[in-house]
């Protein structure tokens, strides 16, 4: 990677400094000749990935910027062919790059756009089969963006503002509808149909109420685990609301250092995340790829509610078997409704966890409901059914184990609070959640499971609106 970066800032240092006095001829030669070196070592000894996308892309401006050199045509036939196949292999057909990480899918969605434009600078073209998954890898930034213009914080990624970027690419690709999405509809063209969507390669859903900058959000995990930087969090769901983060995803904290040593477990593990640890269990890795999409009995939109559901049974170290599957029924506008099915060979203990964002203080309610009470923008945790649970609320903790901490960017970690609602179960059973958003003080409001079939089970929502029955499957 250092090779790579030094090649594109000599070239911006080399031609920027053409007529200055303070770059020596004697400068100018030992550069120059080093370049060749540079070019041999990301020819031959590049790797895979989006660490290729960064290589390709220093060879290419060698090439570009110095065309003198004898090897430049065949440094940038050789980088567009290697470009080309790691497109194939990196993009999803939906635009998602394989690691599934969001910052990762914009270093890779960087190098891949700026591989393009430097070989149009050399009159040099790339087929479709480039061109069009670029457009997509927008896309994917463009659609997932939240209501205050930041992007996903997923897996190894940073929690970043994508609003003028995707200003910048709107108008060259001429997209309205990404112009719309990056300023909450106040300019553009409103995207045709319902405003969530899913990316079936991904196994990424968002939902949304609208696209103000008031509006619901919400992201949901059904996924494979990823290519590069997983966190072991399949089925986690993340919640914004009026301007407000409200249930987070922990971050990544960092790689290396004093916060590495003592945060990175927790971030990679399940511990971080909006899920369920089984007997203390997190998750185990899964499949870090797929080969198909989700079967479209996973999922469904609709203008008045979206749906998906997913499962997963691998958790380190334990004993027998077991397996979550969450379902996600979200009433657009209004709610969402989350059930929970653990099936297992034997009794467990059942831990849910809910990540609060640092600047929300919840506090355990009437009815082991745990919400927030801030002057805008407030989140109601409502269990259904007759479970009874032990809820603890734990910020900043260190020990006996790391718990309720939140990485926004790397190098950083903050207290935050997680709801954890305990239980032990006898044999397989389902909890449901109801995740009422509101503006203000958090409106009264009631839920219960009405009747269960298998697979599904039918759950009654009582709040100023009236009553409403929704219907909700879930994987046995």
């Amino acid at each position: 990677l250092e090779v790579s970066f030094r090649a594109k800032m000599w070239a911006n240092v080399f031609f920027h400094l053409m007529h200055s006095e303070h770059l020596s001829p004697a400068t100018r030669l030992l550069l120059m000749s080093s370049l060749p070196e540079h070019a041999h070592y990301l020819r031959s000894f590049h790797a895979q990935g989006n660490w290729l996308t960064m290589e390709m892309s220093g060879l290419a401006m060698i090439a570009v910027a110095w065309p003198e050199f004898k090897l430049a045509p065949a440094w940038i036939a050789y980088a567009k062919e290697a470009m080309s196949e790691s497109m194939k292999e990196q993009v999803y057909p939906d635009g998602v790059q394989s690691e599934l990480s969001s910052s990762y899918h914009e270093v890779a969605l960087n190098n891949f756009a700026l591989f393009l434009e430097t070989l149009q600078q050399a009159g040099e073209s790339l087929p479709e089969t480039y061109t069009a998954p670029l457009e997509q890898m927008w896309h994917y930034l463009a659609y997932t963006v939240r209501p205050n213009g930041y992007g996903l914080l997923n897996n190894d990624s940073d929690l970043r503002s994508n609003r003028e970027k995707l200003l910048l690419r709107a108008s060259q690709y001429n997209r309205p509808d990404w112009l719309y999405l990056a300023t909450n509809g106040n300019h553009g063209v409103r995207p045709e149909g319902p405003p969530s969507v899913l990316f079936p390669w991904a196994g990424q859903l968002i939902m949304r109420s609208d696209y103000d900058a008031d509006a619901h959000w919400a992201f949901f995990d059904i996924g494979p685990w990823g290519s590069g930087h997983q966190h072991n969090d399949k089925l986690h769901l993340s919640v914004s609301a009026y301007g407000r983060d409200l249930l987070v995803d922990g971050g990544r904290f960092a790689y290396r250092g004093e916060i590495a040593q003592k945060f990175r477990r927790y971030a990679l593990g399940s511990e971080s995340h909006n899920v369920l640890l089984i007997d203390g269990k997190g998750q185990a890795p899964g499949p870090k790829v797929t080969e198909s999409p989700l079967d479209e009995t996973q999922y469904r939109l609709t203008a008045d509610f979206d749906y998906a559901r997913g499962d997963f049974d691998a958790f380190n170290d334990l004993e027998g078997s077991a397996k979550h599957s969450r379902a996600v029924h979200y009433v657009r506008g209004k709610y969402w409704i989350v059930v929970d099915h653990v099936a297992t060979d034997r009794p467990r203990e059942i831990e849910a966890l809910w990540h609060w964002h640092p600047d929300c203080v919840p506090t355990l309610k009437k009815g082991q409901v745990v919400a927030t009470d801030q002057v805008r923008g407030n989140l109601s945790i409502i269990p259904a059914g007759k479970q009874q649970w032990n809820v603890a609320l734990v910020r900043g903790q260190e020990t006996p184990q790391i718990q309720g901490w939140y990485s926004p960017e790397y190098n950083r970690a903050e207290p935050a609070t997680a709801s954890i609602y305990s239980t032990r179960i006898e044999e397989n059973t389902a909890f449901v959640w109801i995740l009422y958003p509101s503006e203000g003080a958090a409106p009264a409001v009631k839920a219960r499971i009405v009747s269960r079939q298998p697979g599904s089970l039918t759950v009654r929502v009582k709040d100023a609106d009236g009553k409403r029955e929704i219907e909700v499957k879930f994987l046995e």
